[in-house]
């Protein structure tokens, strides 16, 4: 092992990092083993006993089983600030298609979008700040979450007593993986992730031969009719100098080709930073669907679900230039870019405004660098990151180095910006 087991060490006695390649092969290790174990959201109970373990052999006091399957590790270090620490650990219902040596072993799922290697940088972070304990003083909270893919995990731990049980932060840090170029970081301040909106919506018609539509009122063409007019929301209903994004990413109906259904339902995607504009936008779905189905001449009206809800990222502009510093510390100079604001979303946001805290969330560059050899701007980056797999594709495969390293120590970096200096 790269540290001393703690229980060898005493109580308040710090384990000891004896050299950091073994740290690197150890966290190597446990990335391909995460990777190949993927578990579902509120599923993660192989991945959080492995955390559990390790933050036990570092030492911490460990809180196990915070909405389900969460985990915190808490390491007080005398006076000073809390800073969290966040990692997500849940996979998403994909099937695997990278070919790496060390895929998923489970059956339609897969880390497609990097909470493996998320897991992976927070605990070697936490081992450099548990053994290097000598630099800086106050309480460092590494809190494992599940279940962000549902945008449910951290509103589900801090409903289940977080900081009650491990305190209260003053700011909350955070990465998250993503198709730059590893070497690089992703920082802005203010709208960093996009607010994300789940809605589902039954349409009702009535049903009958296929031969007969005259006797029916058919959801399969209201279903269509209002797909394409939701294609309208974005183009003809918002100025121009605000985004947002409304995807239809499912439309299902039926179950035989010459049988028309009584209902059709359709599951949306919403993204925006701006909560008028989101307001604007879900009254807008909701009209549509509503004036689709009188159109059509339904007898029921359309229901309407919100069915997963998570606000923006708003990175804090003070904290992101405290931060800022740290982050380039651990990159060439010039690798801290400014990405713009995601359209993906995050539900990291949640912890720092349940605690009313700042956050600085960026991003990790994970692609492979000699992709970007030939890169001569910003533009030539954005069209080869344009090319490359996504997070949530089958064939998303962020490379393990430099990707790992400068993951722990821009989590190292970035929490000493906050905490305190020794006693």
């Amino acid at each position: 092992m790269g540290w001393t087991d703690d229980r060898r060490n005493g109580p308040g006695r710090e384990p000891q990092v004896t050299n950091e390649p073994e740290l690197s092969e150890r966290l190597r290790s446990v990335y391909r083993d995460l990777h190949r174990h993927p578990e579902l959201s509120f599923a993660e109970h192989r991945t959080a006993g492995i955390v559990a373990a390790w933050l036990r052999e570092l030492g911490l006091e460990v809180l196990e089983g915070i909405a389900g399957t969460g985990v915190v590790g808490v390491l007080r270090n005398g006076a000073g600030p809390t800073v969290l620490l966040r990692a997500d650990m849940d996979a998403l219902p994909v099937a695997e298609g990278t070919g790496l040596d060390y895929a998923s072993e489970v059956e339609g799922v897969m880390h497609a979008c990097g909470h493996d290697l998320h897991v992976t940088c927070l605990l070697g972070a936490v081992t450099k700040l548990a053994t290097g304990r000598g630099a800086w003083s106050g309480t460092l909270l590494a809190v494992f979450q599940p279940a962000e893919e549902l945008v449910r995990g951290a509103k589900s731990m801090v409903a289940d007593g977080l900081y009650e049980r491990a305190g209260r932060p003053d700011v909350v840090l955070g990465q998250h993986v993503a198709p730059l170029p590893a070497g690089a970081i992703g920082l802005r301040p203010g709208p960093a992730f996009a607010a994300s909106d789940a809605v589902r919506i039954t349409l009702h018609g009535a049903g009958g031969h296929g031969s007969r539509p005259e006797a029916t009122v058919d959801p399969v063409v209201m279903a269509a009719a209002t797909v394409l007019r939701l294609q309208g929301i974005v183009s003809r209903e918002l100025p121009a100098s605000e985004t947002a994004v409304v995807t239809v990413g499912s439309l299902q109906a039926g179950t035989k080709n010459n049988i028309i259904p009584d209902d059709a339902t359709l599951q949306l995607s919403v993204r925006t930073y701006n909560e008028a504009v989101r307001t604007k936008v879900l009254a807008a779905i909701d009209r549509i669907a509503r004036a689709e189905a009188m159109a059509s001449g339904a007898t029921k009206e359309p229901e309407f679900e919100l069915v997963e809800s998570t606000p923006a990222v708003l990175n804090d502009a003070d904290a992101v230039e405290r931060t800022r510093g740290a982050l380039e510390s651990v990159v060439a100079p010039g690798a801290v870019v400014d990405p713009g604001p995601a359209t993906g979303s995050e539900d990291v946001g949640v912890l720092a405004s349940s605690a009313g805290v700042p956050i600085v969330f960026w991003l990790l560059g994970g692609a492979d660098p000699g992709l970007f050899a030939g890169a001569t701007s910003v533009e030539d980056v954005a069209r080869i990151v344009g090319g490359l797999p996504s997070n949530h594709s089958p064939r998303y495969a962020p490379v393990e180095e430099p990707t790992i390293t400068i993951g722990v120590n821009a989590l190292v970096a970035a929490a000493r910006a906050w905490l305190g200096a020794p006693a």
